[in-house]
């Protein structure tokens, strides 16, 4: 009797780019070089020493929601109310004192043809201030979405998911532009590709893994995306 072979299977074919999905904080602004060190003052201020890798490992591309919960768990919900306050606080100072867009991200924006949208950790609230004192609120107005608008935050793939459905874009065609291990690892769960920027304060080693891209120099933005088109 002669054994049938099993031919290899080839790869998936992976549809074109439609949707482009950007994180806000750390991706369009330079808000996370504002956040880490507000995190380590509020850190020694309420008896949580805290370096700044250890806050990028801890805080950086979670939500609200989560990094108060961390809180919670370290100091007991008391102080942690008073933390989250100081943070929403201190953090719209530094915005106010001087935010600015991530480096090469707007000449980046003005190339790129294809659908857009945000999809952030933040607040709503939070993104209409970082947004708006950058100038880049209008370029996205009516396609923002926030983890408030979902049951978990990232590295759960719902607020991606979310976006994708709101855009009417399958997932499978979607490209995320992230900055944090948690976006990355969101993005995957989502089966979504990605872009990992390490120009900010995460690491290039912490980006990468399945489906993503590391880059540093958001000016190549347009022609990695363009890549997705080939």
């Amino acid at each position: 009797m002669i054994k049938s072979m099993e031919l290899p299977m080839e790869p998936p074919i992976e549809p074109p780019i439609e949707l482009v999905i950007f994180d806000c904080d750390g991706v369009l602004v330079d808000s996370e070089v504002i956040a880490v060190p507000v995190l380590v003052r509020l850190g020694r201020e309420y008896g949580w020493p805290l370096t700044e890798a250890e806050v990028i490992e801890l805080f950086v591309g979670r939500s609200q929601t989560a990094n108060h919960a961390l809180v919670v768990e370290r100091l007991g919900e008391e102080t942690a109310q008073v933390w989250t306050k100081r943070f929403v606080e201190l953090h719209a100072e530094a915005v106010d004192a001087g935010l600015r867009p991530v480096d090469g991200l707007p000449e980046a924006l003005a190339r790129i043809t294809l659908p857009t949208c945000v999809a952030s950790s933040g607040t709503h609230e939070k993104m209409r201030h970082t947004l708006g004192r950058t100038g880049l609120y209008g370029h996205f107005e009516g396609r923002i979405f926030s983890a408030t608008e979902v049951e978990r935050g990232k590295p759960a793939p719902d607020i991606f998911l979310h976006a994708a459905r709101s855009m009417g874009v399958d997932p499978a065609a979607c490209l995320v532009v992230e900055d944090s291990p948690a976006g990355v690892t969101a993005a995957r769960a989502a089966g979504m590709r990605s872009l990992g920027y390490a120009g900010g304060v995460t690491a290039a080693e912490r980006l990468e893994g399945p489906g993503t891209v590391v880059f540093e120099d958001m000016r190549r933005l347009p022609e990695l995306i363009a890549a997705y088109q080939a």
